[in-house]
């Protein structure tokens, strides 16, 4: 059955927009008390001191409307991009139904932008880092993202082209290797980034960031599970129900 990208777009940001639902949950019950305790020590330490007006948009509504549309806004996109790669790897990456090719590309690009982008560059809690770094740090992460794309499309080519004499598992463990090598390289290559203040508890910074693969991890799940549903449902026609048989007097 042929199914235009655009159909297969739509409900990859369907998923999106799913997936951005459950992972608000899920930051707003995990994510956010810790924020509010980082934010409470960036507040004592700076207690005496002038901190100008106040923030236009309060704590309430930041944990709240503006979280939400964040993360929302966030699941669509990523639900569109990861629908065109699915379009692409389609009955290019094996002998895959639409729903393990679906599986796949999600795992993929679960690894490939979040899991080895966070082990290099994890995600910090308030007043962890200097501002005056940000955007230095903002480029090295998104670096690492840009990287680890093209070592992925590189493992992937490498894959495919040993395939025909290696055979497709063996072919495959090779790419996967050449692929954890060349991000241990980029890890030792990139530079680190050291900035958290002397005293901050080691603890929260440690359950903050839990708190954040986890909730990318729940991006990711329910995408990958409501996206492998939806394009099964495009792609594979359903069989007409079958016509009662009328017994003959």
């Amino acid at each position: 059955m042929n199914v235009s990208p655009r159909t297969l777009l739509v409900r990859g940001m369907l998923a999106g927009l799913l997936a951005g639902a459950a992972a608000f949950l899920v930051a707003y019950l995990l994510g956010e008390s810790k924020v509010d305790a980082a934010i409470a020590i960036e507040e004592a330490a700076a207690h005496g001191h002038d901190h100008g007006e106040e923030a236009p948009v309060s704590r309430a509504l930041q944990a709240t409307a503006g979280l939400g549309t964040g993360v929302l806004l966030y699941g669509v996109a990523l639900g569109g991009i990861a629908a065109l790669v699915y379009c692409y790897a389609l009955g290019r990456i094996g002998r895959f139904g639409p729903r393990a090719t679906a599986a796949l590309v999600t795992a993929s690009l679960f690894v490939t932008v979040t899991l080895v982008p966070f082990f290099k560059y994890p995600a910090n809690p308030p007043a962890v880092g200097d501002p005056e770094t940000a955007a230095r740090r903002t480029a090295l992460y998104l670096l690492m993202i840009a990287l680890s794309a093209l070592l992925a499309a590189g493992a992937l080519l490498l894959g495919r082209r040993l395939a025909p004499r290696l055979g497709n598992w063996n072919a495959s463990v090779v790419a996967g290797l050449g692929f954890a090598v060349a991000v241990g390289i980029s890890y030792a290559v990139l530079p680190g980034i050291n900035e958290v203040p002397v005293g901050f508890p080691a603890a929260l910074i440690w359950d903050f960031r839990l708190a954040s693969l986890a909730i990318q991890t729940t991006l990711w799940t329910t995408f990958g599970l409501a996206f492998a549903f939806l394009a099964e449902r495009a792609l594979v026609p359903t069989s007409a129900p079958k016509e009662a048989v009328q017994p003959t007097s």
